[in-house]
């Protein structure tokens, strides 16, 4: 038998009754029969979303009405009207492929610098109407007016261009010749300084702090994390710092702490987000960014008694052989850091509304979901898609409630429109199991229909997917099109199609696939947890 009755555990029945004494049982169990236990491609590892076995054909889908749950009709991309982008189009530059490793004077001979950026919601990103913003664009476009100034080019000007990598791509590209600065937040590290050149800190005396949300365990000190969860990116200062804190934790005979890794496109303000939405409890910022977005992320709790690294200095990089760029940044940084009217400035102007996303980890959530998780798991195998990717969708479409109806008249817990659920011929939509069917079979004809190209990774042909549900079919095909016309790769989404729809159509649709992306990684966590106890609790059971 097993302890966690009907459920299929194959643990032996000696380890199984000694398993049963724990007093986590409860809560193992609880989560096991929704998580650990479900069928389905879903797993700690699992990097694709969608199998890459072709299913069996299914008819297409038709395009999306005017008000349906696939949303916008589709429209013409228009080339993009910023000055930047204007003379990298005169230029005929290629800044996704060009190498090129000279200093300031050959970048001025070329009469342009590149900066390297990660895409956020801090540090850079393009609004509706291709608006350039950011902490960093603003701080290098200043930099570009000094240094014209300097040069005394009115006309023929030196321009600051763009170029976005993920961040544990940064110091690669910039090595590789692919950009000219690392205009990143990045923390001085003794690892990173052997690679490059820091330019006179922006910031200094940074603290690296904890940050908790909703749900998180009490923490006294930094010793309390022992055996806890902490979410963050493995390419940043927090992970590097956390893996010392390990350090000192093991050397003193206790668990270290467990690191979640996040996906490497996400920045301090989404692994923020996610605290304050309660999908990862504990999570590392640096003080002044966590204190900035805690005026918008009401949840979250800056704890600036818990400081996991003291005294950083945040500055931007270059390559160890531009001594006459770093001398530039380096008299411009003195005059324009944080504490400077216009690095104080900037800083304040990047607050936004946005749609936040939600807690979905929740016990409420939880039990809702664990309610639901046999139909996902059903139909995900059935048309060979992620049932969590799918679970995730349909807590973003209604906080899987089955009783939403949208004021235009879509049902369910994938709120699907009347039409389109007699169309898809799964049954009475009004119901729930019919409802769940017509949403996974929906997003699988989206994928077979628009996004079939093997040129395109497999959990990218469901965030186009989702993508398309949100803003249309031939809107989407009209933004990967631009997107390949302006250097960007059009069979990826975030950093790539991404920045084209956030310029074309606004924040509306990037937040609709990252809300489902980031629901997506607190189910996973969630897995991984469990996973973690059911070992855990089986060690010990061996031990007695």
């Amino acid at each position: 038998m097993s302890p966690c009755p009907g459920r299929g555990l194959r643990v032996r029945a000696g380890v199984a009754a000694a398993f049963g004494a724990f007093a986590t049982l409860v809560q193992v169990c609880a989560f096991a029969a929704a998580l650990a236990l479900a069928p389905g491609p879903a797993s700690a590892a699992a990097a694709a979303a969608v199998t890459t076995v072709a299913p069996t054909p299914t008819p297409s889908p038709p395009e999306p009405a005017a008000g349906d749950a696939a949303g916008v009709a589709a429209g013409s991309a228009a080339a993009g009207t910023d000055e930047e982008g204007s003379f990298v189009r005169a230029l005929g530059l290629d800044l996704a492929n060009e190498r090129w490793r000279g200093d300031l004077d050959g970048m001025v001979a070329r009469r342009y610098l590149r900066v390297l950026v990660p895409y956020g919601k801090t540090l850079y990103f393009v609004d509706l109407g291709g608006r350039q913003r950011g902490i960093s664009h603003d701080f290098m476009r200043a930099f570009e007016d000094d240094l014209n100034q300097r040069l005394g080019r009115a006309e023929m000007r030196v321009h600051a261009v763009f170029v976005v990598v993920p961040r544990d791509q940064l110091i690669p590209a910039l090595l590789e010749g692919r950009g000219d600065v690392v205009a990143a937040n990045l923390t001085v590290t003794p690892a990173r300084a052997r690679q490059v050149a820091f330019v006179e800190p922006a910031a200094r005396g940074v603290h690296e702090v904890l940050v908790t949300g909703p749900g998180a365990p009490p923490l006294a000190s930094l010793e309390d994390l022992s055996g806890r969860e902490v979410f963050v990116n493995p390419s940043t200062s927090y992970h590097e710092h956390l893996l010392a804190l390990n350090a000192r934790l093991r050397a003193a005979g206790r668990s270290p702490v467990k690191l979640r890794a996040a996906p490497g496109h996400f920045e301090t303000e989404d692994v923020l987000e996610m605290a304050n939405a309660g999908l990862a409890p504990v999570v590392v910022a640096d003080a002044y960014l966590a204190k900035f977005w805690a005026q918008v992320l009401p949840s979250i709790r800056v704890r600036e008694d818990l400081v996991l690294h003291r005294g950083g200095d945040i500055a931007f990089a270059v390559r160890p052989g531009s001594p006459q760029l770093k001398a530039a940044l380096d008299d411009f940084t003195r005059r324009h850091r944080q504490g400077t009217t216009f690095g104080n400035v900037t800083l304040r102007k990047y607050l936004r509304q946005t749609q936040w996303v939600r807690p979905a980890t929740s016990p409420q959530d939880l039990r809702r979901f664990e309610s639901l998780v046999g139909l996902f798991t059903r139909y995900g195998e059935k048309y060979d898609i992620d049932w969590l990717l799918m679970a995730a969708q349909g807590y973003q479409e209604s906080q899987l409630d089955h009783a939403r109806r949208s004021a235009v008249g879509a049902i369910g817990v994938m709120q699907i429109m009347p039409a389109t659920g007699r169309e898809l011929d799964v049954g009475d939509i009004r119901e729930l199991e019919p409802n769940i069917h017509g949403g996974v079979k929906y997003m699988r004809r989206m994928v077979d229909r628009y996004f079939a190209d093997p040129a395109i990774g497999a959990t990218d042909r469901m965030l186009f997917a989702f993508a398309a549900y949100n803003a249309g079919p031939g809107r989407v095909r009209a933004l990967r099109a631009e997107a390949r016309a302006g250097g960007l790769d059009p069979n990826r989404w975030f950093d790539h199609v991404e920045r084209v729809a956030a310029r074309r159509i606004g924040r509306e649709t990037v937040q609709y696939v990252s809300n489902i992306y980031k629901y997506y990684v607190a189910y996973r966590l969630v897995q991984e947890r469990v996973a973690d106890e059911l070992r855990d609790a089986t060690r010990a059971a061996q031990a007695r």
